[in-house]
């Protein structure tokens, strides 16, 4: 009751003061959190994790299924030596759940804005002792330069009023790391409603075949950075992509529909290019 109504308060007041109040109180919340590593098994192989907030500790502390995008990638183009890029990796642990398919002979990228999540990143790539997973501090984007997120622990871009706190932070494209370290191979996309400009700044990759899997975030911020679900498919045509599907609740994928009911919410999108389409 009491934080729904400091809660509400803050809603109240101009947006950077806001802002100002609520990163203190997210500064403060990390600096009095005790940290801890954890081991669980995270898709069927043990992994050590840094837990350096709550967020992170309500999200890995505990062990994970597989993930059914990794299941489904293994029988295309993700397997060892495969290069793969993560934009919007948080705190690694997916990043890492790739570096093992990949094993030590490929190389997963992977790009998370936040600097307390990068540092994170980081560790728990050390603590696992995966060479092959490379932590980049940046956000993915339609451009190269800077751009503003929030404060959260799950950071968004910030095109408002700036209630959530302002972070400047820099941003790239996967054109322009594909031009850096090759194109990859498989690409996962977790930026909370920026998918469609991270998939504007992807063409290398789209024309090269890659496999790619996308958290579309329909109504909880595609929508406010100015895309949507359809915005997202039109990246995938018919033609050169097999199109699939799953809810949050789902555990496996099946092909689209048009007008499909997973357009109505959030939904996970699996396309994977067709043989010789390209």
């Amino acid at each position: 009751m009491l934080h729904d109504l400091r809660r509400r308060a803050l809603d109240l007041l101009p947006g950077p003061l806001a802002g100002r109040l609520r990163g203190w109180k997210l500064r403060r919340l990390i600096r009095t959190f005790t940290p801890q590593v954890v081991t669980h098994v995270y898709g069927g192989g043990a992994l050590q994790v840094y837990l350096s907030d709550p967020l992170a500790r309500g999200w890995y502390d505990r062990d994970w299924d597989e993930l059914p995008e990794i299941a489904a990638l293994r029988r295309t183009r993700l397997g060892p030596g495969a290069q793969v890029f993560d934009a919007g990796a948080h705190q690694g642990v997916v990043a890492m759940m790739l570096a093992r398919e990949v094993g030590p002979s490929g190389r997963v990228v992977a790009f998370e804005p936040n600097p307390h999540n990068a540092a994170a990143a980081r560790k728990n790539r050390d603590l696992n002792g995966m060479r092959q997973l490379e932590v980049v501090e940046a956000a993915v984007s339609d451009r190269q330069g800077t751009v503003v997120f929030n404060e959260g622990l799950n950071g968004q871009l910030e095109e408002g009023d700036g209630k959530y706190g302002r972070l400047i932070v820099r941003c790239t494209t996967l054109d322009a790391e594909a031009g850096r370290d090759g194109v990859p191979d498989v690409v996962f996309v977790d930026v909370e409603g920026a998918e469609c400009r991270v998939l504007a700044g992807a063409s290398r990759a789209l024309s090269a075949g890659a496999d790619f899997f996308v958290e579309v975030h329909v109504g909880c911020g595609l929508e406010h950075l100015g895309g949507s679900a359809a915005q997202v498919l039109e990246y995938f045509p018919e033609e050169r992509f097999t199109r699939l599907g799953r809810a949050e609740n789902e555990t496996t994928f099946r092909p689209l529909a048009e007008d499909d009911p997973l357009f109505q919410d959030r939904f996970f999108l699996l396309a994977q290019a067709r043989d010789g389409a390209i």
